[in-house]
C-alpha cells in the first residue's frame, strides 16, 4: 500500500471514526520538531489557498493585515500555536492527562485535512457559490465533531462533554492570545488608526 493510499484511508477513518483514527496518529510517536514543522506548513498551505481566494473577491473592505499573505501566514500560524497550548492547558485544568505531542499531532493532521477541504471549497465556489457555501457549512460541522473527538482522545478526557468544555474555555483564552498576537504584529497592520 502506498503512502497516498494510507493517507486516504486515514482521512476516511477520521470522518467515520475519529477516535480510532486519533489512536493511530498518536501511535506514530512523531517528534516535536516534525510536528511543529507540520504546523508551520499547515499555516503556509492555508495562507496560499487564502491568497488564491483573495484573487476572486473584493479586498478593499478588508483590513491590510488580511490583504497581505505574509502577515496572514504569521497570524494563522500564531493562532494555531496558541490553540494547541490553549487546548492542552485547559484540558489539564479539567483533569486531562494527555501529552502535548499527541494533541499537536492530531491538530496538525486536522489542519492538513482542512487545507484539502479549503482547496475543494475554493473550486466549488468557482463552479457554484451556493454549493461552495453548503460544502463550507458541512466542513465546519464535521471539523467541530472531529476536533471534539480528537481533544477527548489526546487529553484522555472522560467524555465528549469535557472536550466541548475545553473548546469553549480555550476559545476565551485564544481570544486573549489573538489580542496579544495582534499587539506583537502591530495594530497598524490591521488598518486601525492610532491617535498619538
Amino acid at each position: 500500500m502506498t503512502l497516498s493510499d494510507t493517507l486516504k484511508d486515514l482521512a476516511v477513518e477520521t470522518l467515520q471514526s475519529p477516535r480510532t483514527a486519533a489512536q493511530k496518529i498518536m501511535a506514530l510517536n512523531l517528534s516535536r520538531d516534525v510536528l511543529w514543522t507540520g504546523l508551520v506548513l499547515a499555516g503556509a498551505t492555508n495562507s496560499i489557498i487564502y491568497s488564491f481566494s483573495l484573487l476572486m473577491s473584493d479586498t478593499t473592505m478588508l483590513p491590510p493585515l488580511f490583504r497581505n499573505p505574509l502577515m496572514f501566514f504569521m497570524l494563522i500560524t500564531g493562532v494555531l500555536a496558541v490553540t494547541v497550548h490553549a487546548f492542552y492547558w485547559t484540558g489539564r485544568a479539567l483533569g486531562g492527562r494527555g501529552d502535548l505531542g499527541d494533541l499537536l499531532a492530531l491538530l496538525v493532521w486536522l489542519q492538513g485535512l482542512r487545507a484539502v477541504a479549503q482547496a475543494v471549497m475554493f473550486v466549488l465556489l468557482l463552479v457554484s457559490p451556493v454549493i461552495g457555501q453548503l460544502f463550507s457549512l458541512v466542513v465546519g460541522i464535521l471539523g467541530l465533531w472531529i476536533t471534539v473527538n480528537f481533544v477527548t482522545e489526546a487529553l484522555r478526557l472522560p467524555g465528549l462533554m469535557h472536550a466541548f468544555g475545553v473548546l469553549v474555555l480555550a476559545a476565551i483564552g485564544i481570544v486573549f492570545g489573538f489580542a496579544i498576537l495582534v499587539g506583537l504584529i502591530g495594530v497598524a497592520a490591521l488598518g486601525v488608526p492610532v491617535n498619538v
